[in-house]
């Protein structure tokens, strides 16, 4: 059985929903695999308990919004 894991932040209720259909699709088109074979699981991690580079995501994304302001 085919087996997708995302793990990523806070996610809205749509865009796991459209991650689970999109990326089924998407995996079963090429491998030829039908998608009731597939099994979607996303790991939602609070941002503050993921870091890159010594910083937080949490830290990461205050930075990038501020930038963008």
């Amino acid at each position: 059985m085919p087996y997708i894991s995302i793990e990523s932040g806070r996610l809205t209720a749509e865009q796991k929903r459209q991650l689970i259909e999109r990326l089924t699709a998407t995996v079963s088109e090429i491998t030829h695999i039908p998608e009731q074979f597939f099994t979607v699981t996303i790991k939602e991690l609070p941002d503050e308990n993921f870091g890159i580079g010594g910083k937080s995501i949490d830290e990461i994304k205050q930075n990038y919004n501020s930038k963008k302001v």
